[in-house]
């Protein structure tokens, strides 16, 4: 979810860096979703750093939240021919998801590592992914 998204409730959130702890009350009732996690060496893409994502998890403000649950993490590799830096990202991830999801929390039930779009789908899958997104082999690219 981002801060210029809808005010009213949603199924799935996505927290990422625009969206403040302050805010996060604002749009939650119930919910599960995604941390996302900025791993690639890119302006265009963002989200929370590791040490940010872990600020936020041991926060009081979102641990006395009682409503909603952090399910998964992810991300988004650097858009680049480079291979090995698409799998250094995607294995820095699933080294801090498998870190967070042993967290003592209640609000984290950590399940899902989603990393790896239509054109680096096949290294996310090896290096641990259990989600990925694949829209551009399905429908095509973006115009």
């Amino acid at each position: 979810m981002r801060t210029s998204s809808s005010t009213k409730p949603l199924p799935f959130f996505f927290i990422g860096k625009n969206l403040t702890r302050e805010r996060i009350n604002n749009f939650l009732d119930h919910k599960h979703g995604m941390l996302s996690q900025g791993i690639a060496k890119e302006e265009t893409k963002s989200g929370l750093s590791f040490v940010e994502a872990k600020e936020l998890l041991n926060s009081k403000e979102l641990n006395t939240m009682q409503n909603i649950r952090i399910n998964g993490l992810m991300g988004m590799a650097t858009l680049t021919d480079d291979k090995e830096q698409i799998r250094k990202e995607f294995k820095n991830l699933f080294l801090f998801f498998n870190e967070i999801k042993n967290y003592p929390l209640t609000i984290i039930d950590c399940k899902i590592l989603s990393m790896g779009m239509t054109s680096d789908y096949k290294i996310a899958l090896e290096e641990g992914s259990n989600m990925v997104r694949i829209g551009s082999a399905i429908f095509g690219e973006r115009n």
